[in-house]
């Protein structure tokens, strides 16, 4: 026989309760949060003294799909907050017939000086996979089907004619402004395809001490934010690093934060602002650091469309003098 305490609710009605509220935040993830797109403001004192405010515009992770006309929309309207800058950090479309949509969403930014990278899906289409397979230490070991190539070099001659700089495994300069920005990047390290370009070539504009006066702002690009880049990037003196791919976890828990970055970097960085390797470099523990945004992004797979306890993003990054 099994005894209860006085005044404690039936076993199965505890499952029922569970069962039910387990269903309503699967309704939640799957049919609003997915869908209720969110605009980040974040401060980053990172501009020499006495400059004016630069508006840099992050998007990331769209994983766009025929027919998402909301998310399409969405992304149009952001032209609106007139950002000097637009930086893309991949994984932009998640279908063979998506180049239509995605070109009308970008349309309104690409009259706006830009720079991109590419992440895995704007390469591989996904496939269907286990969304379990995002605990493993390396979800890319996990079986899958061979993926579908999508035509990335189209995108990429698409986004490039339109004036936005490519910066997969590259250097460049833009002029933003009155600004003059220096710019590195990174191919995506979640397919193994990153290769920091050299210091002091000749699409290095920075002098052989890496603060040339006549370089602003150093940023430095990638998609996956894997430690091997991070590092990389810090060792080549950025003042800022702009990456995505992690969906902020996509799926957290409110109160602890995500459980997985799909990637090596620690779950506390899963999203937004902070310095790298150590402390935000506005802390007295962060001398040393650089500073590192992540963005959750706006999309997931279309064989995993759901978020919990994390929206969909882009953020508005507003870097200003200290």
């Amino acid at each position: 026989m099994t005894s209860t305490s006085p005044g404690a609710p039936p076993a199965g009605r505890t499952v029922g309760g569970l069962a039910l509220a387990g269903a309503a935040a699967l309704a939640w993830a799957s049919l609003v949060e997915v869908r209720w797109y969110a605009l980040r403001e974040v401060t980053v004192p990172v501009l020499p003294p006495g400059q004016d405010p630069l508006r840099v515009l992050h998007v990331s992770d769209l994983h766009l799909t025929p027919g998402q006309r909301r998310k399409i929309d969405w992304v149009r309207d952001l032209a609106t907050l007139d950002p000097h800058l637009v930086v893309d950090t991949g994984d932009n479309w998640a279908h063979l017939d998506a180049m239509p949509g995605l070109l009308r969403a970008l349309e309104p930014l690409l009259t706006v000086p830009g720079a991109f990278v590419l992440g895995s899906n704007d390469y591989l289409g996904p496939g269907f996979r286990n969304p379990a397979r995002y605990l493993l230490p390396d979800a890319r070991r996990a079986p899958a089907r061979p993926p579908v190539a999508l035509p990335w070099r189209e995108l990429v001659a698409r986004l490039t004619s339109a004036g936005w700089v490519d910066l997969s495994n590259r250097r460049d300069a833009l002029e933003v402004d009155g600004r003059r920005l220096s710019l590195v990047g990174t191919d995506d390290a979640h397919l193994d395809r990153d290769e920091m370009p050299p210091a002091g070539g000749a699409d290095d504009v920075r002098t052989s001490d890496g603060r040339s006066p006549a370089v602003d702002l150093h940023l430095g690009v990638t998609h996956a934010p894997y430690r091997r880049v991070l590092d990389a990037m810090h060792a080549d003196g950025v003042d800022l690093t702009i990456a995505g791919h992690t969906h902020g976890g996509q799926l957290a828990i409110p109160g602890f934060g995500a459980l997985t970055t799909n990637c090596d970097l620690d779950l506390s960085r899963a999203k937004g602002l902070h310095g790298w390797p150590g402390a935000r470099p506005d802390r007295v523990d962060g001398a040393g650091s650089s500073w590192l945004h992540v963005s959750a992004g706006l999309g997931t797979s279309p064989y995993a469309p759901v978020r919990f306890a994390c929206r969909p993003e882009a953020t508005l990054l507003t870097l200003v003098s200290p």
